[in-house]
């Protein structure tokens, strides 16, 4: 089983999500109102492996989060309780293996937690080794994309298995990992066996709306675009050759798409 849940949704300035890219380029793609606001969504998703194994990747912001006074700043709408989104999937956040994140940014990993607690008790909390230091000591200009209370509420429980290119990912044989950097440092993607057939990729914020697959078009929220660049170019070659269905986290228009 695969679906894509939507937890929400927020604005982000369209100059900040396309860098460099002149808005005459991307408006024609990805729309945008008129405060030059781009609506972005929160696509969570939701795999059953042939294994068996119930995963949910990068949770979203979290409905906690709204009580957090940065939160007035992105507008967040539509926002949906992720345990009843599950539940309509006939899972019960107990049934929950693992969650992924692709990294900490809060949009993407702050939702994994409810009221103090985390919100999937049995699951193994997988995520980067890097991006937890970089969490821990972050680049000024990174600072606040992390709430670093709700990745420390999972470690305190013990439910976290962070990951590394040098220590590998023995235990995880039902994931194919791997690591990019450049919008963060220790970012993963993980790829998913959905079907016994067809392979479901998670790119995060590498790649994080359909239209930012051309190679040029790099978020401003990227730290290190040249990184980006060629960081993507390697995951879109490596995309392509596995035959993916690729989830687009934040495009509301075009969440997925089979290469």
């Amino acid at each position: 089983m695969f679906k894509i849940l939507t937890t929400g949704k927020f604005y982000a300035d369209g100059g900040a999500m396309f860098g460099a890219v002149p808005k005459t380029v991307w408006k024609r793609l990805y729309p945008v109102n008129e405060r030059n606001l781009c609506v972005l969504a929160m696509n969570t998703g939701l795999v059953v492996t042939p294994a068996g194994r119930v995963v949910v990747v990068d949770p979203g912001v979290g409905l906690d989060y709204l009580n957090q006074q940065p939160a007035k700043f992105y507008g967040f709408h539509e926002m949906q309780d992720l345990a009843v989104l599950l539940r309509r999937e006939g899972v019960e956040t107990d049934d929950v293996t693992d969650v992924v994140f692709t990294h900490l940014h809060f949009d993407h990993a702050s939702g994994a937690v409810c009221g103090g607690k985390p919100l999937f008790p049995n699951a193994r909390h997988i995520f980067s080794r890097r991006q937890y230091e970089v969490m821990k000591t972050p680049f000024p200009l990174e600072k606040y994309s992390f709430l670093p209370e709700s990745i420390e509420i999972i470690m305190n429980a013990g439910l976290c298995r962070m990951v590394s290119a040098s220590t590998g990912t023995d235990g995880l044989e039902d994931f194919n990992i791997e690591f990019y950097n450049g919008h963060t440092d220790g970012q993963i993607v993980v790829t998913l066996l959905h079907d016994g057939i067809e392979n479901v990729c998670f790119p995060g914020d590498v790649i994080p709306l359909a239209s930012h697959k051309v190679l040029e078009r790099i978020s401003a929220y990227d730290l290190n675009p040249m990184i980006s660049y060629s960081d993507k170019e390697t995951l879109l070659r490596n995309i392509k050759s596995s035959n993916a269905v690729t989830v687009y986290y934040h495009d509301v228009f075009k969440p997925l798409q089979r290469f």
